[in-house]
Formats: C-alpha cells, sequence, structure tokens
C-alpha cells in the first residue's frame, strides 16, 4: 500500500473511530493548558489531572503562582514525578509571564521554549490547543503508531514529527493528533499488542509486526 493511500485510510479511519476529540488535559484557560502540559511530562494525563484541581485552587494564573513557595508546589505535584524541576520550572515561567508578558502567555513558539521546563512538544500542544495554530506535537504514542503504520524511521521524534507534517495535511494536525494518541491507547498499546486486532495496524501496519 502506497504511504497515500495508508494516509487516507488512517484519517478516514480515525474520524470513523473519533469524530470529536477533546484536550485530554484538564484546564480552564491558556496558563492552565500550559502548567497541564509541563506536568505531563514523563507521566501520565490521569496523574496530572488529579494534581492539578488542588494546584490550581491556589494558583491559576501567573501572577498566584509566582508567589507560592517552591514547597508548596513541591508537595502537590510530587505524584507526577520529576517533582523538584518541575516545581522550579513553574514558579521560574510565571515570574517571567508577569515580568515580561504582563501575565498573558504568548503564541509564539520560540517565546515559549525559552521558558524553563518547557520544550518543543509542550509548546507544539500549547500553540495548537490554545492558539490554534497548526502543529503536530508527537509523545510516545504518536512515535509508536508512526512506525508501526510504516509512515516514519522510528529513529526519533524529530523525525517522526516532520515525517507526520510532510505526509498529513496540514489543517487536519491539531485534530489528527490527538486521534492518534487516543488510539494508541485504546488499539495500540506498548505492551501485549496484537496487531490482527488494531483495525488500523492490521491493514497498513509494517510486514514485521506480523511475523
Amino acid at each position: 500500500m502506497l504511504k497515500k493511500d495508508k494516509v487516507n485510510f488512517i484519517v478516514t479511519k480515525l474520524d470513523e473511530i473519533y469524530p470529536a476529540v477533546s484536550p485530554p488535559l484538564n484546564h480552564h484557560n491558556n496558563y492552565t493548558l500550559l502548567i497541564a502540559v509541563l506536568l505531563s511530562a514523563n507521566t501520565t494525563d490521569k496523574s496530572v489531572n488529579k494534581v492539578t484541581p488542588k494546584l490550581f485552587q491556589k494558583a491559576d494564573n501567573p501572577q498566584k503562582m509566582s508567589k507560592l513557595k517552591y514547597e508548596t508546589v513541591y508537595n502537590i505535584i510530587k505524584p507526577c514525578g520529576l517533582g523538584p524541576a518541575k516545581a522550579k520550572a513553574i514558579i521560574e515561567l510565571s515570574k517571567i509571564l508577569v515580568k515580561k508578558y504582563k501575565g498573558k502567555v504568548p503564541n509564539s513558539f520560540s517565546d515559549l521554549e525559552s521558558f524553563p521546563g518547557v520544550g518543543h512538544k509542550t509548546a507544539s500542544v500549547v500553540m495548537s490547543q490554545a492558539f490554534g495554530v497548526p502543529a503536530f506535537p508527537v509523545d510516545t504514542h504518536v512515535h509508536r503508531l508512526m512506525y508501526r503504520w510504516g509512515l516514519s524511521s522510528g529513529k526519533n521524534v524529530q523525525d517522526t514529527e516532520k515525517q507526520a507534517k510532510r505526509l498529513f495535511p496540514k489543517e487536519k494536525w491539531n485534530k489528527l493528533h490527538l486521534q492518534i494518541i487516543f488510539y494508541g491507547r485504546e488499539y495500540c498499546p506498548a505492551k501485549n499488542f496484537n496487531p490482527y486486532n488494531c483495525p488500523i495496524t492490521s491493514v497498513v501496519g509494517r510486514r514485521s509486526l506480523f511475523k
């Protein structure tokens, strides 16, 4: 099957399974989205959604967050892992937002990626979900599925992102990356995976998966 045929099949099947998708991280403004995505590094969305209600009750804007003590933030977010680094980054980026951006999250990749604790993937999520800018954030699910479907080399997330952007229509990126994440969790997990039971991989998957 040609890659263009794979892409058409994948888009059609994902729209069929997930006609509407919502961001999995609970938030109520651009700032809380930024913090939630930062917290999601190396942990699950479920873990993040357990701690953010308490954190955002204390501070849901950079002005309040920048005034919290490190220990307060750390003790709340500790279950997410990497607590020391994340707590420090949250407080520091909040101070930067207040001082340099008047408390508003900027709609710029370069500005977002300049913040402590914010990498390209986090910036991509914020740009796509907060501002509607076409982006294709690559998490472990997207990286895994793009390789299994024979659409990327699987070498690294940077290569996967380039391939995804080259293959899929730009106007579909923001919805599609969420659809792939949900699909990966439900049908195409990292462990105990049976390609024959996967509606997409069973059709477009790499032959090596079926050996």
